[in-house]
């Protein structure tokens, strides 16, 4: 499983993590909110009968919210002894990505959203931008999904 990325879209653009922390991926399911929490956490979900916490990538990176359609989905990640499925747009593949086409990210801007990015992997003409998905919550958001996540069990 060395070099390999699941590839996703948000707002047209290509996003890829290691495919090691893929649990499976799902059609989106019905999600509870629950009050209280960070507006990328959109609340939980039930994916046979485990309460899982579900973030919304794209708001996550703060891009412009979007109404959910049927490329939808939710990507179940195992972080840590944490559960959670990512929220996007769209999966598109698993590709592979040999380390030589694998550069340190660009610093362009000092947004929030850029601390996620840790390196661009060229492929063919294209350019994935890789995400680091232990950095997606902090400790304290960690903590709070997997709050979330006891709901209900």
């Amino acid at each position: 499983m060395e070099n390999l990325y699941l590839t996703f879209s948000l707002d047209n653009r290509d996003y890829a993590f290691e495919v090691r922390y893929l649990v499976e991926i799902v059609a989106l399911p019905p999600i509870t909110s629950i009050p209280g929490t960070a507006g990328f956490l959109k609340g939980v979900i039930n994916l046979r009968g485990k309460v899982i916490p579900a973030l919304d990538v794209r708001l996550r990176f703060q891009m412009e919210p979007m109404e959910y359609h049927e490329r939808t989905c939710a990507l179940v990640v195992q972080l840590d002894e944490l559960v959670i499925a990512l929220i996007v747009d769209k999966v598109n593949d698993v590709i592979r990505i040999p380390k030589d086409h694998i550069d340190p990210a660009p610093k362009i801007g000092d947004s929030e959203a850029s601390r996620f990015i840790i390196a661009t992997g060229r492929v063919g003409d294209s350019v994935k931008i890789l995400v680091d998905l232990t950095k997606l919550l902090s400790d304290e958001e960690s903590h709070a999904a997997k709050q979330a996540g006891t709901f209900g069990t």
